[in-house]
């Protein structure tokens, strides 16, 4: 994955776990049906174009007309899945990381947006912090605090409290983010 772009590559890590679900429900049709409850999910939380897309494929359908109407962020998950699918040795890590400092800024964009009331904005973020507690660990922490963030809470030393290293690095990266967008 070195030669992508690093938003693509950040897209692709962010969502390693789903792009992996999905092309494996592709290969072995029994997991259809866990698939269409991930996916009926998804459409609640606001992907409804990408999950329209993906039915399709599902449905066997290849042609680039499925991708007409997704923005960047769903047209590269379609294209990590048709590629995943046709080669299984092009589908992103499961174990790689996502790098905080790419991660900031959109989190801090969400978070700004929820704060002065954008419901779209609240929705997004409310699915992220729900899929971020369910990873665990610090992103689940991370998951935890989003509120807190929202509703202006800045002290790094509470936010961070129970977080290992690269969790406190990713909510410091957050926070100086935040200060940019409002500074005091």
């Amino acid at each position: 994955m070195a030669q992508l772009p690093p938003a693509v590559e950040q897209v692709l890590r962010v969502h390693a776990s789903f792009i992996h679900t999905v092309v494996n429900a592709l290969r072995d049709r029994s997991q259809l049906p866990d698939l269409m409850k991930q996916l009926d999910a998804a459409e609640q939380a606001g992907w409804a174009r990408l999950v329209g897309a993906l039915r399709h494929v599902i449905n066997g359908r290849r042609d680039p007309s499925i991708k007409l109407g997704l923005d960047e962020e769903d047209g590269i998950l379609l294209d990590a899945i048709l590629r995943g699918f046709d080669n299984p040795a092009t589908l992103p890590p499961l174990d790689a990381q996502p790098d905080g400092s790419a991660a900031a800024p959109g989190l801090a964009a969400l978070i700004d947006a929820s704060a002065r009331g954008d419901a779209q904005a609240m929705s997004v973020l409310a699915n992220m912090a729900e899929q971020m507690m369910k990873a665990g660990g610090d992103m689940a922490r991370l998951g935890g605090v989003m509120r807190r963030l929202v509703n202006g809470e800045r002290d790094a030393d509470q936010l961070t409290r129970g977080m290992g290293p690269l969790g406190r690095e990713l909510l410091i990266s957050l926070l100086d983010e935040l200060a940019k967008l409002r500074p005091q």
